[in-house]
């Protein structure tokens, strides 16, 4: 059965659809009318999907989606609300988002707030009614292109200027992102997981002391790293190898973030070259893995697609183990380029990229997917423990 919904009609040069206030518009002038929903106005980003069907409230609030506009593949967007204690950040760097159905009203316990209001108060505007899946299937052809998303009450939308405006958008290749995510300085983390009935616990017997260094830091992440047994002490992504070194830490981790990281290991991969010179223990995920791989000598490159999604499967090549995991990149490390004594340990089982790797007679390791799962699932919440394992080694 044909789909109903007004912007089934062909992406390009097709007429307006009647009662539509928003649009996405492609650089390649592919236009994609829909009903607006939350903040008004028009941003600029890379076009990119989410097939998770939960966590919609973490995924918007990711550093990592600096510079995007989210697709959800997943159509009922909305539906459990909102509330202070499922964010990742304060100030969420995400472009905008994009949506099948309207958002309707939450039907959730711990819901505070109707999703419409929440993106309204982070500036962020939605589009919905648009036919998720064809959009999806042109993302996935062409590749993750640049759209402008905009939402206007009066229905007043320059499409061709839109497209324009599109096209002329940089890309992230090449941009370094991280400066716009990460602290402005430095500051102490205890804040641990969250549990049914008692909310966010605390860290009060700390083992070791970590130093994370936020390229755009997932707070679950932060959580994992107190939960298991660290006191934390976040700083800037700028930060040199001798400021991470005078805090005394037992161990250093590098975050995940938004950008390329080629860009940003311009001043980060100095900064771990000296960590893994003073014989630090190490371990970095998403952008903090693809930045020590190149400090390693490696080479990273930006993906036709990326990897967006909580059902990712992932094989662990020591074990033998398959996990299931979170994911969000634009961009992975080359294989090939892997130097000596660098040696892969994780890879996907979705397209055979390069998932882990980590460093032979060094404490020092690294993984693509998110094993904080905020959302996801929590097969490789063990990397945490395998992490003070290391530093119980160093001390």
């Amino acid at each position: 059965m044909s789909d109903p919904d007004a912007s089934a009609a062909p992406v390009t040069g097709a007429a307006r659809p009647p009662g539509t206030n928003a649009a996405l518009v492609l650089a390649d002038g592919s236009v994609f009318w829909g009903r607006g929903w939350g903040a008004t106005g028009t941003a600029v980003g890379e076009v990119c999907f989410n097939t998770s069907i939960t966590g919609y409230q973490e995924i918007l609030t990711d550093p990592s989606y600096a510079g995007q506009i989210i697709t959800f593949t997943f159509p009922h967007i909305g539906n459990v609300g909102a509330n202070a204690e499922d964010i990742e950040t304060t100030t969420p760097a995400v472009r905008g988002c994009v949506l099948r159905t309207d958002i309707t009203q939450p039907a959730n316990w711990r819901a505070a707030e109707h999703l419409d209001g929440w993106l309204k108060s982070h500036n962020l505007a939605a589009v919905a009614g648009i036919d998720t899946r064809r959009l999806t299937r042109h993302i996935r052809d062409g590749g993750a292109p640049s759209g402008a998303i905009v939402h206007a009450p009066d229905g007043t939308i320059d499409d061709a200027a839109l497209a324009a405006e599109a096209a002329a958008w940089p890309g992230l290749e090449g941009m370094d992102l991280a400066r716009e995510v990460t602290c402005g300085q430095t500051y102490s983390w205890d804040e641990s997981v969250w549990s049914l009935g008692h909310g966010y616990g605390r860290q009060e017997k700390p083992r070791y002391h970590v130093v994370a260094v936020d390229f755009g830091a997932k707070r679950n992440i932060l959580r994992c790293l107190a939960a298991a047994g660290c006191r934390v002490t976040v700083v800037p992504a700028t930060a040199t190898g001798a400021e991470v070194l005078e805090h005394k830490p037992d161990g250093v981790f590098l975050s995940n973030g938004p950008g390329d990281p080629a860009a940003t290991g311009t001043y980060a991969v100095p900064m771990i070259q000296d960590l893994l010179a003073a014989g630090m223990p190490v371990f970095g995920i998403c952008l903090g893995h693809q930045i020590l791989a190149r400090a390693l000598g490696a080479r990273t490159h930006k993906m036709h697609l990326g990897h967006r999604g909580a059902n990712h499967p992932v094989k662990d090549l020591e074990t033998g183990r398959v996990e299931i995991t979170s994911q969000n990149h634009g961009f992975v490390v080359d294989r090939d380029s892997l130097p000596a004594r660098v040696v892969e340990t994780h890879t996907s089982l979705f397209d055979g990229t390069l998932e882990g790797l980590k460093v032979e007679g060094l404490p020092v390791f690294s993984v693509q997917h998110h094993p904080e799962a905020s959302p996801g699932p929590q097969d490789s919440h063990y990397l945490f423990d395998r992490f003070v394992t290391m530093m119980a080694g160093k001390t």
